[in-house]
């Protein structure tokens, strides 16, 4: 059976596809990345905004995982360089989610300590 490669049209609309997504996802996390002090008001927003953001990058994750240990292409090998390279970007994209994790969750704990009213004492 011989291998039937795809359109050309095909492989732009996919990398059209993979290039929207990422600008999706970094316009959702440039605030997160940028952010140097939160102010109360717009803390919920750049919560809900990266909180998407990651949420796309471990679909990403996902996606790249999944082709990478059960590629549906049995037919052949897959070569050196696209192994390394989407091992490379699965270890890349795990970095930035932990990253933005953090980032998210030292904005909610100053979020919180900004709202501390500073009274110490247990009142029951």
């Amino acid at each position: 059976m011989e291998h039937v490669k795809p359109s050309t049209s095909v492989n732009w609309i996919r990398i059209s596809i993979f290039l929207f997504v990422w600008t999706l996802t970094a316009w959702l996390l440039w605030p997160l990345i940028t952010l140097d002090k939160v102010d109360l008001r717009s803390s919920l927003e750049y919560f809900y905004r990266a909180a998407g953001g990651v949420v796309i990058m471990i679909i990403l994750f996902g996606k790249t995982v999944v082709d990478l240990l059960f590629s549906q292409d049995l037919s052949g090998r897959k070569s050196v360089l696209y192994v390394a390279f989407l091992t490379v970007y699965s270890i890349g994209l795990a970095g930035g989610i932990i990253f933005m994790a953090i980032r998210i969750l030292l904005l909610y704990l100053n979020q919180n300590a900004s709202s501390f009213t500073g009274t110490t004492d247990i009142q029951y």
